[in-house]
C-alpha cells in the first residue's frame, strides 16, 4: 500500500495542502478556505474551466488515504496525477508566453462569475504535451467589486518581466529565473531599460510605474487609509487584463534568427536510410517497453519523441539547451495536440532542488525515475565537449530510467571531429569498446545496432533486475 506524504512545495497556502499517494494526488480544504471554495464551486465557473481544458479536474471524495494527515480539513479533493511537473525556468518563451496568456484568460473568465484569483504565480500552471493547465484550486476566491489586483505584480515578475527579457533584450530567462525562483524583479528589468523603452504606455504601466509604487520612500510616504480606500471598479479590472492579455499575445523573441539546433532534422549527418534505421530502433523500443513516460534527452525538434509516441510511449518529456529546437518541437506539439512536452536544460548543469529547505521545486534527478528515455547523438556532447567522466556519465545516465535507447557517436564521427578540432584529445577512454563494458557494469544491453557509416551505434539497455 503506497503512503500518503505532504507535497513540500505545497505549504505556503493555509487553505489546504497537497498530498502524493501512489499515482494519486490529493488536495485538503481547510475551513479558512471553505466559504470561498463553495461560493466559487456554486458559480458554475470550475465546470467552465475544466470543460475548456483550462482547469485540471477535481473530485471531492469521502474515503481517502490521508488518515491523519487530513487533520481537520472540512473536505479531501483528488486530482488526476499529472505525467510530468516542470517549472517556469525549465519552459521556452512560447510555453511561458502561453501559460501567461491561460493564466489572464482565467482571470477574465472569474469576474464573469464573481471571482478572481488570489495570487499570479506561475508555479499554478503546468502543461500536458504543449498546452497549459491551471492546477490550483484553492487560488479562486470570491471577488469584491473594487478590490485591487492582488497579483498584478506578482503576474508581472513571473510572467511579464521574463517575457520582456526576451522580447526586449534577447535574453533567454532560464538561467535568471532559475537563480531567482520568483521570477525577474521589476527593478532588474527597468535597470535594463533604454530611453526608446519609456514611449510605450505598456512599459510605463507594468515596469515603471509598479518600480515606483515597490520604491521604499513612496510606500513609506503613502498614508495607510489612502491604501485601504482604493478602488479599482471591475469595469477598470476588466479593461486592464484584457489590454495586457493583447500586449502579452503580441510579444516575440527579439533573436529570431535560426539556431544551431533548430533544423537538424532536416540538417543533421545522416543519409535517409541510416536516419529510417535509426527511427525503426527508436520505434522497436518504444512498442518493447511501452514507457508511461519517457524522457528525450537532446531532443532537437522531436522527431524521435514523436517516433516512440507513435509506437507505443504515452508521455514524452523532451530536453535540449538549444532554444531554436525548443521553439521548434513546442509548435509541432502544439500543432498536432500530441503528449509531447518540451523543456530547456543544460545537462552538465542541471537545475537542482530549490526554494524553502531545497525541497519547493524538485531537481531532474529528484523527478527521476521515469520509464525510459533516449539519449541519441548526445553522449560526445557530454563527454567531449563538457569533460564529464564516461563513467560517470552513464551512471546518471542508466540511474534515470530502467530502460533506455543510448547512442555513442565515435571519434571518427563529423560530429565528434567537430567538438575535437580546437582542443586536444584528452580522452582515450572514449572508446566503443570502453562504454560498451561500462555500460555492462550497470545494465543488460538487449540489442545494438550500427546506423551510419561513420560507425554510430544504437544500444538498448535494461537496468535492474
Amino acid at each position: 500500500m503506497n503512503r500518503a506524504a505532504v507535497d513540500p512545495g505545497s505549504f505556503r497556502d493555509p487553505g489546504g495542502q497537497v498530498y502524493l499517494v501512489g499515482g494519486d494526488v490529493y488536495r485538503t480544504v481547510n475551513p479558512p478556505a471553505l466559504e470561498d471554495y463553495r461560493f466559487v464551486q456554486d458559480s458554475g465557473l470550475i465546470k467552465a474551466l475544466e470543460d475548456k481544458r483550462w482547469l485540471v479536474s477535481s473530485t471531492e471524495v469521502a474515503e481517502h488515504p490521508l488518515g491523519d494527515l487530513a487533520g481537520n480539513a472540512s473536505l479531501v479533493l483528488h486530482h488526476p496525477r499529472l505525467p510530468f511537473i516542470s517549472y517556469p525556468y525549465e519552459w521556452c518563451f512560447s510555453s511561458l508566453k502561453s501559460a501567461a496568456l491561460l493564466h489572464l484568460d482565467i482571470q477574465l473568465e472569474a469576474l464573469e462569475y464573481g471571482v478572481t484569483l488570489s495570487d499570479a504565480s506561475a508555479y499554478n500552471i503546468q502543461f500536458m504535451g504543449a498546452q497549459p493547465v491551471f492546477i490550483d484550486r484553492l487560488s479562486f476566491e470570491r471577488y469584491n467589486d473594487g478590490e485591487l489586483w492582488q497579483g498584478h505584480r506578482q503576474f508581472c515578475e513571473q510572467f511579464l518581466n521574463p517575457l520582456l527579457l526576451r522580447s526586449l533584450f534577447g535574453i533567454a530567462h532560464n538561467a535568471w529565473y532559475r537563480g531567482a525562483q520568483e521570477g525577474v524583479t521589476t527593478r532588474d528589468l527597468r535597470r535594463l531599460l533604454r530611453f526608446r523603452h519609456h514611449f510605450s504606455w505598456n512599459i510605463l504601466t507594468h515596469v515603471v510605474l509598479q518600480d515606483m509604487l515597490q520604491a521604499k520612500p513612496l510606500v513609506q510616504d503613502m498614508k495607510k487609509q489612502e491604501l485601504g480606500n482604493a478602488s479599482f471598479p471591475r469595469a477598470s479590472f476588466k479593461n486592464l487584463l484584457q489590454k495586457l492579455r493583447r500586449w502579452v499575445a503580441q510579444l516575440q523573441p527579439a533573436d529570431t534568427g535560426k539556431t544551431l539546433w533548430q533544423e537538424y532534422a532536416d540538417n543533421h549527418s545522416y543519409a535517409d536510410e541510416e536516419a529510417a534505421r535509426k527511427r525503426a530502433f527508436v520505434e522497436a523500443f518504444a512498442a518493447s517497453v511501452k514507457p508511461d513516460v519517457l524522457w528525450d534527452f537532446g531532443c532537437n525538434s522531436g522527431d524521435y519523441s514523436l517516433a516512440a509516441l507513435s509506437a507505443g510511449a504515452g508521455y514524452a518529456v523532451g530536453f535540449d539547451f538549444d532554444q531554436g529546437a525548443l521553439e521548434a518541437g513546442t509548435q509541432r506539439a502544439a500543432q498536432s495536440d500530441i503528449p509531447f512536452q518540451c523543456l530547456f536544460l543544460d545537462a552538465a548543469n542541471p537545475a537542482g532542488c530549490q526554494g524553502w529547505d531545497q525541497q519547493e521545486r524538485k531537481g531532474l534527478k529528484q523527478r527521476a525515475p521515469v520509464d525510459g528515455l533516449l539519449a541519441l547523438a548526445f553522449i560526445h556532447h557530454m563527454v567531449i565537449a563538457k569533460n564529464i567522466p564516461l563513467d560517470r556519465f552513464l551512471d546518471w545516465l542508466v540511474g534515470m530510467a530502467p530502460a533506455g535507447l543510448v547512442e555513442f557517436v565515435p571519434k571518427q564521427d563529423a560530429m565528434v571531429q567537430r567538438l575535437l578540432s580546437l582542443r586536444e584529445d584528452i580522452f582515450p577512454d572514449y572508446t566503443e569498446e570502453n562504454f560498451l563494458r561500462l555500460l555492462a557494469q550497470r545494465a543488460t544491453v538487449v540489442r545494438s545496432e550500427q546506423v551510419s557509416e561513420s560507425g554510430r551505434l544504437l544500444v538498448w539497455y535494461q537496468a535492474g533486475d
